[in-house]
């Protein structure tokens, strides 16, 4: 690969490039959140050109399948935005670093997607690849979230992964959220006769002694600790610097495990503030991890045999939905997504690859 930054951006994929080279050319499309069509474009013309593959297209997400007759298949998904550009495009190489917007999130995954499609021509299991566009914003436009419900069959497989940059490591599953306000009511009156009020606020002290003394759940999960936590993340409250305030919302965040459905843990946040007037506003559910999964034995053992709980929600949880267990695998470090000077190393492209080829082809 040459040191050089690009002059423009690409028009086209090449397959035949190696998965640095691959995830560099997919890092000077731009495709930033809605403005994927470029980039879904191009991977739709390379996937058609290989005789294997059945593709399929709705919207910006492309769709490859093959059809070998396998006892299992396996899907490996990724999306194709990015956040917005940060001045990080186009990619260069400094030794085996390769920087630029999405090098880590998720371009290095989907160039590892990319190049499976490409050569595993007689796979261990079916395959099934999913490009998909606008993970990075509000879920209603996620286009993973359109095709499981427009559709579903195009998704069917026994094991999925997500390319999510993971470290080169397994990260099983996912956490639920729920994001609740918890509304404080009092009485208005004038600061200086505050005896003939009540505040709102101050009722707000009950609340958080709640939370401080709330002790999250430990929870193993097909041999992984997920650790739930319940925490405060805003207060809103107050009229004027003169007069004692008649309503105080806390907004608390509800972080648990897959092993609670998004109704048990709703409930469960209304049982920590029973006596109040609590209202979800946001949800979504877990990912169990799927680790006993033969499929997925299987992978841990081509990917080095170890595996964390996947702390934070992703996609993994829609697979979940569909009744596919799947997990987090892919080559960038998530501490480096969305950063202005985010990077991903050559050698682990290279070798999440090698990984993911040698899980595919065992046996063959």
């Amino acid at each position: 690969m040459s040191s050089q930054p690009a002059t423009s951006a690409p028009t086209a994929l090449d397959l035949t490039l190696d998965g640095g080279a691959l995830t560099a050319q997919l890092v000077d499309f731009p495709s930033v959140s809605g403005d994927e069509q470029a980039l879904a474009d191009a991977v739709e013309a390379a996937l058609r050109t290989l005789p294997h593959l059945t593709v399929d297209r709705y919207g910006n997400n492309v769709v490859a399948r093959t059809d070998f007759g396998r006892a299992e298949r396996v899907l490996l998904a990724g999306h194709l935005d990015t956040v917005p550009i940060a001045d990080n495009l186009p990619s260069r190489v400094e030794g085996d670093l390769l920087w630029g917007c999405g090098t880590t999130d998720m371009k290095s995954g989907v160039a590892v997607q990319l190049r499976l499609a490409a050569t595993l021509t007689d796979a261990n299991r079916d395959l099934t690849f999913v490009f998909y566009d606008c993970e990075e914003i509000d879920a209603a436009r996620n286009g993973l979230g359109h095709l499981a419900a427009q559709h579903p069959d195009w998704l069917a497989a026994d094991f999925a992964v997500l390319l999510e940059p993971s470290g080169a490591m397994v990260e099983g599953g996912c956490q639920g959220t729920v994001r609740a306000k918890v509304t404080l009511t009092g009485t208005r009156a004038h600061a200086a006769r505050s005896w003939l009020g009540d505040n709102a606020i101050h009722q707000a002290a009950v609340v958080l002694g709640r939370l401080a003394d709330y002790q999250p759940r430990r929870v193993e999960i097909d041999g992984l600790e997920y650790r739930e936590g319940l925490n405060a993340v805003r207060i809103e409250g107050g009229v004027a610097g003169n007069v004692i305030p008649d309503e105080c919302v806390v907004t608390v965040n509800f972080r648990y495990a897959p092993d609670r459905s998004e109704a048990e843990a709703a409930a469960h946040v209304r049982e920590v503030f029973q006596g109040f007037q609590v209202e979800v506003t946001d949800s979504a559910p877990g990912a169990l991890p799927g680790l006993a999964q033969p499929a997925a034995q299987a992978f841990l053992a081509a990917t080095g045999g170890s595996a964390r709980a996947k702390y934070g929600w992703t996609d993994v949880a829609r697979f979940s939905a569909l009744g596919v267990p799947a997990v987090n695998y892919g080559p960038g470090d998530p501490n480096l997504a969305h950063k202005r000077d985010e990077h991903c190393s050559l050698s682990a492209i290279a070798e999440c690859e090698r990984r993911l080829r040698d899980w595919l082809t065992a046996g063959r």
